[in-house]
Formats: C-alpha cells, sequence, structure tokens
C-alpha cells in the first residue's frame, strides 16, 4: 500500500454528488486518502460540506473522463504528489432515456464517452502503475443494465455491456499480475442520477408509436425506485467493501432485488467462476 499522511490512497472519479459523493466519505471515514475527483471543481461544496460534518478530509482535483490530458495529468499529479494509487473507482457516469430509433449519433457518443471510454482510459491511466507495484484494486460502478438490456436504455446499456466485457477480460490477467478487478452493480438507486438523467433525455420524442408505451414503462418504474430504490451511501459502502476484503469478488449486485432481475440471466452472481476460469490458464 502506498502511504501518504494516514493511509491508502484512493482516487474516485464523479464525486459532486450521489454515488460518488458518498464513497468519497466513506473512503475517508476509513482512513484513506482520498482524492476526489469531478469535472467541474465548483460543483465541490456539497461534497466538501459533507465530509466536514462526517469529521473526515477529502482531497478535490479536478478530472474530466473524457479528456485524455486531463486524465494524464491528474493521475501523474496524484502519484507525484501521494506516492501511488492503491484503489481506482471509475464511478462517473450519465444515463439516458431513449431507444434505438430516438438516440442521435451525439447522445450516442455522449453515453458511450462518458460511460465506457471514460473507463476505459481511466483504467488503462491507472493500470501500468498498479501492474509495477503488482498489487492494486480497480472497482467499476456499472449496473445491473451491464447484464441485462432493459428497454429504452439501448445506448445506456450498450456502454454498461462494453464494460462488462472489458473488465471480465482484464480481471484474469490482472489476477494474475496482483491487481484485483471488481464490478459493483446497482439496480435502482434514488440519488440525483435519476433527476440528470430524465433532464438530458427528451421524452417529448416518444410521439406516436412510442408514446403510449414509454409512459407506461416510466410509470412502472417509478414504482420500482420507490420500493426497491438503494441509496447512494447503501452503494457506497458495497464499494468500500470491495476495497477492503481480503479477496474481492469480481461482481458485486447490490441488492436483493437486483438479484432477483438478473438471476434468469446470470448463474455466479459473484463472476468468480469465470475469472477463475481463465486466470488458471495464464
Amino acid at each position: 500500500m502506498s502511504k501518504s499522511d494516514t493511509g491508502p490512497v484512493v482516487l474516485i472519479t464523479g464525486t459532486s454528488t450521489g454515488v460518488g459523493l458518498h464513497t468519497a466519505i466513506a473512503f475517508a471515514r476509513a482512513g484513506y486518502v482520498t482524492i476526489a475527483t469531478m469535472r467541474d471543481t465548483s460543483k465541490k461544496k456539497d461534497l466538501l460540506a459533507q465530509a466536514k460534518a462526517a469529521g473526515v478530509k477529502v482531497k478535490v482535483e479536478k478530472l474530466d473522463v473524457q479528456k485524455k490530458k486531463s486524465i494524464a495529468a491528474c493521475v501523474e499529479k496524484v502519484i507525484r504528489k501521494h506516492g501511488g494509487i492503491d484503489v481506482l473507482v471509475n464511478n462517473a457516469g450519465a444515463g439516458f432515456l431513449g431507444s434505438l430509433e430516438q438516440t442521435t449519433d451525439a447522445d450516442l457518443e455522449r453515453t458511450m464517452g462518458i460511460n465506457f471510454f471514460g473507463v476505459w482510459r481511466m483504467t488503462k491511466a491507472v493500470f501500468p502503475h498498479m501492474r509495477e507495484r503488482g498489487s492494486g484494486r480497480i472497482i467499476s460502478v456499472t449496473s445491473i443494465g451491464g447484464l441485462i438490456g432493459q428497454p429504452f436504455n439501448d445506448a445506456y446499456c450498450a456502454a454498461k455491456f462494453a464494460v462488462e466485457g472489458m473488465m471480465e477480460s482484464l480481471a484474469p490477467l490482472a489476477k494474475r499480475l496482483g491487481v484485483q478487478i471488481s464490478l459493483i452493480e446497482p439496480g435502482p438507486i434514488n440519488t440525483e442520477f435519476v433527476n440528470s438523467v430524465r433532464a438530458v433525455s427528451d421524452l417529448s420524442a416518444y410521439a406516436p408509436p412510442y408514446d403510449a408505451i414509454v409512459q407506461k414503462y416510466m410509470g412502472a418504474s417509478t414504482g420500482v425506485f420507490a420500493q426497491y430504490g438503494q441509496t447512494g451511501a447503501d452503494i457506497a459502502e458495497v464499494i468500500l467493501g470491495a476495497a477492503t476484503v481480503e479477496t474481492p469478488d469480481f461482481r458485486y449486485i447490490t441488492s436483493d432485488f437486483a438479484k432477483q432481475v438478473v438471476g434468469p440471466k446470470v448463474v455466479d452472481p459473484t463472476g468468480n467462476n469465470v475469472v477463475e476460469a481463465f486466470a488458471s490458464r495464464l
């Protein structure tokens, strides 16, 4: 473990709100030197206020996961200043509601850019450092939408499926080199993320023949979130657990409801069997 200030170093993306904010607080409470990154550091007020209330410190850094130079500058600064990165949490993400027909190329590029290419670039920037040291953990917040497709989430699920494939491919090799890979897969979460998804999604585009269908689906989804939605703090505890347990699972499906939803498709919810099968060949 890298030592700086009081403990190991964690770098978390997308910490201005929701899961990322709560994850930063959770790691800081656990004694980590917590590098909380966000694209717009003018939005750090809530994070710093909650950190102060919790009696912990977080270090805010500017990082845009869609820009290679921003990633390189931030990662290099953290390694130089703190001696290394022990845990990377890929949390930055953006949702989008839209069927294939209603999704523009710009919508697709934005959704893939943040949710997949951002994770790819962050992991590629940090992995060599961990590989050279022979230790580290890379934890990516995906979704059960990376395991099962969902109506009106065509682009979003495509991005999350891509992250699943990338990490499942990397995990056996990383394990062989001393780096642990984990995926965090929530179902419904009651955070600002939901409102932001609606804000960037033009539901008025669902004129006939989709209007009645989307209204019915959205109504049902609202009920699911109300009954089964977890909090950002709930997900943060799962992420912290994946970082601190001696032997982490590859996959963490974060609620019983989410496990029920993916159950018909997923034989091994942990994902360990696939990773171990390929790791044994390396």
